[in-house]
Formats: C-alpha cells, sequence, structure tokens
C-alpha cells in the first residue's frame, strides 16, 4: 500500500471515569476534533468522504455515524464504528487508509472515541422464563472461559510467569507520571481543551514511600518467591477520551492544494495468546519492525499503550530497549486508557512528538504507535514526519 498523506491530529484530554469528561458520550469527546482538523487543514465539512471511529464500549450502535452528524459532516458522509477493543482507535485509522488505497474515499477521518462513564450497563438475558438478566462487565473474548482470563487476572499470571517484581513494576509507573508531568506544556499544542480541561488528568507527583504503601489489587509470586504482585499504580485506570486524526490521498493533496503534515507508512494487525493479551503488542511490533525495515531501537518516537507496568517491562525486556526509549512523555499508565481511543492517542502522540523536531531539524522523523487488546490481539504503526 502506498503511504498515505496525514494532514492533521489532535486528541481530547484524557480523564479518569467520573473527572471532568464524564458527562460526554463518545461523539460529544470526539466533535470538537473534527472541527479542530478541519480548520486546521483549511477544508470544509463537505470534503470529508468517510469517517472510521474506534469504539469498544459503544454496546452496539454506530457512534460513527452520531459523530459524523454531531460534528456536522454531510448527511451523505458514511461513517464505519470498528470494534476490536483497545486496538480499535489505531485499527480504525488502518482501515481509512485501506478506504484511500481502494479508492472508496478521498479525505477520511478517523480514530476513536471512549466515554467509559458513559458507557451502557450490560447484561445477558435469562435462558428460562421469568429468570432474571444476569449483569457483566466483560464480555467474551475466546470461545474456551478456560482461556478467556480478565484482563487484571492475565497481568497478574504475566508478572508471576516472567518474574517482575512489583518494586519493578512501582518503580516504571512512577517514570511514567514523572514524564507525564514534566510534557504538559508540550502536549498542549495536540490536546483539544474540553469540559475546562486542557491536559491529562491523572498524571500526578508520586513518591517511591506512598506508592510501595499502595494497595495490591493482585497477587502473585514468581517461582523463586519475588513478590510480583500489582499496585494500584501499576494499572492504567479506566479513562475517558478521543483522538482523530485527518487523512487523504496523494491525488486529493495535489486536488486541493493540500500540504502533508506527516505520512501513515504501514500497520501491522496480529493475533496471539489469548491468555496472554498484553503481549501480544510486542507481537505487532516485531511485525512492524520486519515489514517497515526500521529498527526499533533507531526510531525517533516509540508509543507503546501501556496498560499495565508488567506490560511496559515486557515490552523494553523483549526489545532489549531502556524504558524511557517508550512513551516519553508517560504512557497509558500515566494517562489512563480509553479502550477504543488509547490506540489513536498513542499515535497522535508519536505525531505530536515528531512534528517540532522534524521542522526544526528539517529532516524526516520515523516513529511506530503499538497496542494490545483482549482476546490476543496487536496492533502497530509506523509513521514519518518531514520532508518525506
Amino acid at each position: 500500500m502506498n503511504a498515505m498523506p496525514i494532514l492533521a491530529w489532535a486528541r481530547t484530554p484524557v480523564a479518569p471515569v467520573g473527572g471532568a469528561l464524564a458527562a460526554c458520550a463518545p461523539h460529544e469527546l470526539a466533535a470538537p476534533l473534527v472541527a479542530r482538523l478541519l480548520a486546521d487543514a483549511g477544508l470544509p465539512a463537505g470534503a470529508v468522504d468517510a469517517v472510521v471511529l474506534g469504539n469498544a464500549l459503544g454496546a452496539g450502535g454506530n457512534p460513527a455515524r452520531v459523530l459524523a452528524l454531531a460534528a456536522g459532516l454531510p448527511e451523505r458522509t458514511p461513517a464505519i464504528t470498528l470494534d476490536s477493543q483497545c486496538c480499535a482507535g489505531l485499527d480504525a485509522i488502518t482501515h481509512a487508509c485501506g478506504l484511500l488505497a481502494l479508492g472508496q474515499a478521498q479525505v477520511v477521518l478517523a480514530g476513536g472515541a471512549e466515554g467509559w462513564s458513559r458507557a451502557p450497563l450490560r447484561m445477558r438475558r435469562p435462558l428460562q422464563a421469568g429468570a432474571l438478566p444476569v449483569p457483566y462487565e466483560q464480555p467474551a473474548f475466546t470461545p474456551w472461559p478456560a482461556r478467556d482470563p480478565d484482563m487484571l487476572q492475565a497481568a497478574h499470571d504475566g508478572a508471576r510467569r516472567l518474574g517482575l517484581s512489583r518494586s519493578a513494576q512501582d518503580a516504571y509507573a512512577l517514570a511514567s507520571h514523572a514524564r507525564g508531568l514534566a510534557a504538559r506544556a508540550e502536549m498542549a499544542a495536540e490536546i483539544v481543551p474540553l469540559r475546562g480541561l486542557a491536559y491529562d488528568a491523572y498524571p500526578r507527583t508520586l513518591s517511591a514511600a506512598r506508592v510501595a504503601r499502595m494497595p495490591a489489587v493482585a497477587g502473585a509470586s514468581a517461582a523463586d518467591g519475588t513478590d510480583c504482585s500489582l499496585s494500584t499504580v501499576a494499572v492504567s485506570p479506566r479513562a475517558d477520551g478521543a483522538a482523530l486524526l485527518l487523512l487523504a490521498t496523494p491525488a486529493a493533496c495535489k486536488r486541493l492544494g493540500l500540504s502533508p503534515r506527516a505520512h501513515w507508512r504501514g500497520a501491522a494487525s496480529v493475533g496471539g495468546a489469548p491468555e496472554s493479551p498484553m503481549l501480544c503488542a510486542v507481537d505487532a511490533a516485531r511485525a512492524a519492525q520486519e515489514r517497515s525495515g526500521w529498527r526499533l531501537d533507531a526510531l525517533d518516537a516509540l508509543e507503546l499503550h501501556d496498560a499495565f507496568a508488567v506490560q511496559g517491562l515486557a515490552f523494553c525486556r523483549a526489545f532489549s530497549l531502556p524504558h524511557e526509549a517508550i512513551n516519553r512523555g508517560g504512557g497509558g499508565l500515566a494517562r489512563g486508557h480509553p479502550i477504543g481511543a488509547s490506540g489513536a492517542i498513542a499515535l497522535v502522540r508519536v505525531l505530536a512528538q515528531l512534528d517540532g523536531r522534524a521542522r526544526a531539524q528539517a529532516r524526516t522523523l520515523r516513529g511506530v504507535a503499538c497496542i494490545a487488546g483482549a482476546g490476543g490481539l496487536g496492533t502497530a504503526a509506523w509513521v514519518e514526519v518531514g520532508a518525506c
């Protein structure tokens, strides 16, 4: 597939469930982003040929269509909602590039939006007449209950199997929060303020002593007796947020006189062991490295949505990377996890990091965003920013 021009990108701040964005449905999170992207590109709403939106908690319906209408796009604009859980936002962008490559569209808005605070309550219909519906939190991601662990349980099992101590997890989380706070001013350009919030709400100043006192949310010990339990700070909080990209074909850029700010170069979606979903980001990153020919340790930006500290540690170990090589502005562990939007947010973070540096240095910079999803899925995308 040919490289696809990226005209603009933006995201909302991310806020924990029940916080500043708690009243927002997915379309209310994403509609201000549409206005920002069209203004940045100098395009009217009528220029958009399609909307592709990742969403994991909408419980059916078509949030992408609701977004298209709420954002003032023409009624003729088709809209597709994609659900691959945590991978949905990044997969939606890949799908949008497919539409462009196939000639089905010339200009597309794509990304993810998740209003976890407004997610519908889930219940299963009873099998017998007169029985009560059964509420549930997580749907089935495999046909085999024994291979379909709760995500916290999967992280707990991974920590024990890989021997990742609580102290290492807590140190990783502390560094993530510190980077998130340090990058707050830098992130302002990529964030569209919403409901009075202009920055990610969750990153905070933490001390090692305070973190050591935090309760364990899952207990585990490695075979050698190492404490591998997961503390509160080592798990990303449930969150609300959205991120979108505006993409176009090279022909559309020429016809409309548009100058791309970056290029989408490719993506890899892979499957892996359902009981070890967090490791699927490693598989996706390996596929990205092989298909792109870009070494992960030579990238100018590398974002992993780390829903758990265990995941970040395992990723860095797999590629022999120092922890500071990923998520230089703090990752999902410090921001929070708006499931269907998290992958798109990671890609916006890559683009934003590279943009200013590429212009200042007058050269092309490369970056990768990757994420794992429930059920054993992984997605990675690679982009270039600059004179590409």
